[in-house]
């Protein structure tokens, strides 16, 4: 079967090398709500709605603190790069196993999402929705590395 949708091998490199330090400082950053300044900038927005005003605003400038946003998009490029990067051997059974494990994530991350719908409220529910924009991607690699790590350990036994 022939792949056109997959990055080359040695952007899954790339990917790992990004994508760790940038969920690292992106943890960090969250739990000590750590803004530097020198971040702060006057941005465009396409809606804007302050928490507790009435006024709604569209396609205004903004001042804000892009780290989260920078932070955010290396994590979504550096997964996208881990996650569809071919493996070293891609044959018709990676790809079977790279099939499945999208499945399974976005099976496993529906369901998750489904909880929080009926369990979780108020501010409490947002965070869920922002982690929820990356845990598809991050769902699918760990499943796909597990079970590739399988079948490289059965492969082993086999020799």
């Amino acid at each position: 079967m022939k792949l056109n949708f997959l990055f080359p091998n040695k952007f899954k490199s790339i990917g790992w090398f990004t994508l760790i330090p940038s969920a690292i400082i992106c943890l960090l950053t969250l739990i000590y709500e750590y803004e530097p300044s020198f971040l702060d900038f006057n941005v465009p927005a396409i809606f804007v709605d302050e928490l507790f005003s009435v006024n709604r605003k569209t396609f205004r400038m903004v001042t804000n603190n892009i780290l989260n946003e920078i932070l955010g998009v290396l994590i979504i490029i550096s997964s996208l790069l881990v996650a569809f990067s071919k493996e070293k051997s891609e044959d018709e059974y990676i790809s079977k196993i790279r099939f499945e494990s999208l499945a399974w994530a976005v099976y496993f991350n529906y369901a998750i999402l489904t909880l929080t719908l009926l369990f979780i409220y108020d501010l409490a529910f947002l965070w869920v929705m922002v982690f929820n924009m990356f845990t598809v991607l991050l769902f699918f690699i760990v499943r796909f590395n597990w079970q590739i790590s399988k079948l490289k350990k059965s492969a082993s036994y086999e020799e």
